[in-house]
Formats: structure tokens, C-alpha cells, sequence
């Protein structure tokens, strides 16, 4: 995720300092990128054949994607997306090189400050004309929807990219906690604060999506678009038309950096931690430069994602890489601790913690409705991965075999890994074996004085 995370951060980066101008660059097509195609979305004759300043910013100044045959010809790497996104790498080092006592700092501005631009662009948004009918889109349900494997599919992946199950980043910086928190209210309360933000955001996506509906004269479904092109497009656009726009403009890719740095920093740690406290003495004695040169190889691994066809091998990592992964992973987590490790044995541990055992209501999602759901959803994924690619650009049919690699080198470490433990972590004969590989290890005791967590 990092080798093309980073590189959208990088597209954030590129648009604020392009901001820093008198007037908008994508305002007007009177630029050298333009083509004759170019119309402002503000004129009367603008068509479905004509495409705004905004886009063609963003894909032949930005990205310069014409300049590429997809994955079958990416071209060069261009030289301004990577010097902006190696200064991305340099602002993670700098707030990871010292674990949570640097990032735990840097966190307090880059979590905070994009509540502060949500609100303003809230404010700003609702007072524009149409964003009623916007909002009122945004809130009315399509019950019909819900018959589609898409929309659960895309429900999921936004929980686990905003909340981050899967990643061990939940489970790296809970590590720094001590035995007796209160984890069961940090859940709460970090779930509960995800979902809310993600619906103050909505307000403010569509608040502006209903501006340019009234703008353009159409209907709101037909302005918005998915992935990058909301973000990149449909929302600079929108701030191009507004009066201070270059403000609008700092601030929105200012919080946009921020969100993604965000993301990164807790993605990096959780492989940081694990790996330093694997190995304290080659690695955990000398973090700043494990640090410096994981990030090294990860810019290095980044740089095809840099090129002109850059954007089709990010929207081809974000399907193969966590995409389809991350739904097998967390389901094998949660049939790993709740189906073997069992569900009683993990009460009891949080009755060490807590005092007191979950509800039967956790209880029942655990055993039942979480494996359950994230099988099923794991499975259409698979059935469906046509429709998470999307249709905006081409995928060359060699390409699809590559992403399913890239996709089972993440899925393939747990059978991989039980294979291990099966023949070489275990001894006896083949049941006694396999009893062992199901068992937790012996060296997994319990914080608590004269109590053994494998006991249980």
C-alpha cells in the first residue's frame, strides 16, 4: 500500500503548491496543456464532449497520462510528481524515525487540523447555492441499492482503509498501551468517531456536488465521479468557481495531505513496531535508520507509480494490492481468534483487562455475524473484481494474472505460514501436530500474576 499511497499524497502535494497563484491554473483553458476540447463548465455550450480546465489539469498537467499506453507503455518517470512525492517520504520519516514519541506528536496537527478545514468547508458549502438539493440527495436512501454486491463491497473497503482492521495498525499502537486500558471504550469511541467523520464528510462533498449540479444545470449523479476524479476534479472544479478560491483551494489540499499522512504514518508503524520488536537488537537498537531505509526502498518500489501512466498502476495496485486482500486477511483474523483461539478464552482476557467479560452481544458478532459477513463479502469481491476496476481505463489481459499475484503474495503468507507451524514448529505424530498448531503458543502468558492465558 505504501509503494502508491504515497503517490496520491503526492498528487495532493502538487496540487497546493500549484495553488499559490494569483488565479487557479485549472480556472480557464487558456494554458499550454489545453485542447481545443476545453470548455469551462460554467459555459452554456458545455457538453458531455467537452471536458472542464479542471480535468485536463489533472490528467495532461499533473499526471500528463497522455503521454503513456497504460501499463503496456508507462513511460519515464516525471520528474515534478516524484520530487513531490520524495517530499512526502521525507515528512513520514521525520515524524516515524523515532516511533510514537514523534509520530504520537505529529498526530495531534494532522488528526485535528482536517476537522477544522471540514467545518470551514461545511460553513462554506451550504451557504453555496444548490447544495440543499445536494444534501438532500446525500441523505435520501436508495433502498434498490442494497441488492447490489458492489455497494457492500465498497462499504467494507472504506471501513477498513478510514479505521484500519487488518493492517496491524490497531494493533501496533495499542501495543504501546498498558495491560489494564480500557480497551473496550477506545473501540467505541475510535469507531464511533470514524463513522462520524465519514458522514460530516459527506455533508461536505455533496453539499459542493449540489453547487455544481446548479451550476452546470444538470442532475447531481451526473457531476460526481468515484476514486481520484472526485477529489482531483469535480472538487477543485467546484472551488474554481467560488470567490477566494485560491484559500478554498490551500486549505482543501492542505487537509488532504494531512488525511493521507495520517493513513501512512499508522500503516508504517504497525510493520515498524512488529518488525522492531521481533528483532530489538538488529532492529529495535537502531529504528532511525531501519526507518530511513525501509522508506529508501519503498520510494524506490513507488517510482513506477510516478510515470505518466502512473494512475492506471495506482488504481491497479488500490484492487490487487489491499483491495482484495485485506477482506481475506481480516477474515482470517476473526475465524483465527473467535473460531479457534476461542471466543471464551478471549472474554476471559478482557476480563483481565476490564474486570468484567463482553455481552453476549459481542459475543454473538464475534462467533457469528462478523466471520460470516466478511466471507461472504470476500467471496463477491472475488466474484466482482471486474466491476472494483472499474472502466476508465484498459487493462491488458497479461496484467490481470499479475494482480492476482500481487494480490496472493499478501492471502498466501497464512496457508504458508500454517504449513510452517504444521511440519516444522510442531512435533509428534500428524494429530498431535495439528492439535499443537491450533493451540496458542505456551509463550503467550497472561499479564496477570500466577495466570496463564493458554490455561483458559
Amino acid at each position: 500500500m505504501g509503494m502508491y499511497y504515497n503517490t496520491i499524497i503526492g498528487w495532493a502535494v502538487y496540487y497546493l503548491f500549484a495553488s499559490f497563484t494569483a488565479k487557479l491554473p485549472w480556472t480557464s483553458c487558456d494554458n499550454a496543456w489545453n485542447t481545443q476540447n476545453c470548455m469551462p463548465v460554467t459555459s452554456e455550450n458545455f457538453t458531455e464532449l467537452a471536458t472542464s480546465p479542471a480535468k485536463e489539469f489533472f490528467e495532461r498537467r499533473v499526471l500528463e497520462s497522455y503521454k503513456s499506453n497504460g501499463l503496456d507503455f508507462m513511460g519515464p518517470v516525471k520528474p515534478t510528481l516524484a520530487l513531490c512525492v520524495f517530499g512526502v517520504f521525507v515528512l513520514v520519516y521525520f515524524s516515524l524515525w523515532k516511533g510514537v514519541r514523534s509520530a504520537g506528536k505529529v498526530v495531534w496537527v494532522t488528526a485535528l487540523a482536517p476537522y477544522v478545514v471540514l467545518i470551514i468547508l461545511l460553513v462554506r458549502g451550504v451557504s453555496l447555492p444548490g447544495a440543499d438539493e445536494g444534501i438532500k440527495y446525500y441523505l435520501t436512501p436508495e433502498w434498490h441499492k442494497l441488492k447490489n454486491s458492489k455497494v457492500w463491497i465498497d462499504a467494507a473497503s472504506q471501513i477498513f482503509f478510514s479505521l484500519g482492521p487488518g493492517f496491524g495498525t490497531l494493533l501496533a499502537l495499542s501495543s504501546y498501551n498498558k495491560f489494564n486500558n480500557n480497551c473496550y471504550r477506545d473501540a467505541l469511541i475510535t469507531s464511533s468517531i470514524n463513522c462520524l467523520t465519514s458522514f460530516l464528510a459527506g455533508f461536505v462533498i455533496f453539499s459542493v456536488l449540489g453547487y455544481m449540479a446548479n451550476v452546470q444545470k444538470t442532475s447531481i449523479d451526473k457531476v460526481g465521479l468515484e476514486g481520484p476524479g472526485l477529489v482531483f476534479i469535480v472538487y477543485p472544479e467546484a472551488i474554481a468557481t467560488m470567490s477566494g478560491s485560491v484559500f478554498w483551494s490551500i486549505i482543501f489540499f492542505l487537509m488532504l495531505i494531512t488525511l493521507g499522512l495520517d493513513s501512512t504514518f499508522g500503516g508504517l508503524e504497525a510493520m515498524i513496531t512488529a518488525l522492531c520488536d521481533e528483532y530489538p537488537r538488529a532492529i529495535g537498537r537502531r529504528r532511525e535508520l531501519f526507518v530511513l531505509l525501509l522508506l529508501a526502498f519503498i520510494f524506490l518500489c513507488a517510482l513506477p507509480t510516478m510515470t505518466y501512466g502512473g494512475v492506471v498502476l495506482v488504481n491497479f495496485l488500490n484492487v490487487y494490492g489491499p483491495g482484495l486482500a485485506i477482506l481475506f486477511v481480516v477474515f482470517v483474523e476473526a475465524a483465527g481468534v473467535f473460531w479457534f483461539y476461542g471466543v471464551d478464552r478471549f472474554s476471559a482476557d478482557v476480563e483481565q483487562m476490564l474486570g468484567a467479560k463482553p455481552g453476549i452481544f459481542w459475543r454473538i458478532c464475534w462467533t457469528y455475524i462478523s466471520p460470516v459477513f466478511l466471507l461472504t463479502i470476500f467471496i463477491f469481491s472475488i466474484l466482482g473484481y471486474k466491476e472494483m476496476l472499474g472502466e476508465e481505463f484498459y487493462y491488458p489481459p497479461w496484467s490481470i494474472q499479475v494482480g492476482w499475484a500481487v494480490t496472493c503474495s499478501s492471502v498466501l503468507c497464512i496457508p504458508m505460514y500454517m504449513i510452517y507451524k504444521f511440519f516444522f514448529a510442531s512435533k509428534g505424530k500428524c494429530q498431535e501436530r495439528l492439535q499443537q498448531s491450533f493451540k496458542p503458543d505456551a509463550s503467550c502468558g497472561s499479564a496477570v500474576p500466577g495466570q496463564q492465558g493458554t490455561s483458559v
